[in-house]
């Protein structure tokens, strides 16, 4: 019975833990960047960018998820949380400063983010 609790007590701990890893306000952020990096990819034509641009944003938005996943995020949360980030920016213009504040926030917030980035984007085609 001991062994029985102390795993139960230890699966609990583990799952709360990895949550703390992700604070509401990143959560938020993270949320917000994945619609920006969305509304990158599906720019309006007549909008000018690099096409690497798209890859980066595209890639950004994978390893953000793939992070969540891992820490223990729900995934209905983080995809509602998502959607919601698409519909605030979906069809607006590039913004190239915050296109980098946001990719300066998974590189913070993801460990290895900008190498994890790097090898999505060898792996989109």
């Amino acid at each position: 019975m001991k062994k029985i609790t102390f795993f139960i007590f230890s699966v609990l701990f583990v799952t709360t833990a990895a949550q703390a890893n992700m604070s509401d306000t990143n959560k938020k952020k993270a949320f917000d960047c994945s619609g920006i990096y969305m509304a990158n990819y599906f720019l309006p034509s007549g909008e000018t960018f690099e096409y690497s641009m798209k890859e980066k944003s595209m890639a950004s938005v994978k390893v953000l998820k793939a992070y969540a996943l891992e820490i223990g995020i729900d995934e209905k949360e983080w995809d509602d949380g998502v959607n919601k980030g698409v519909d605030k920016h979906y069809g607006s213009k590039y913004d190239e400063e915050k296109t980098s504040a946001c990719h300066a926030f998974v590189n913070k917030l993801v460990p290895n983010g900008e190498e994890r980035v790097k090898k999505v984007i060898q792996t989109l085609y």
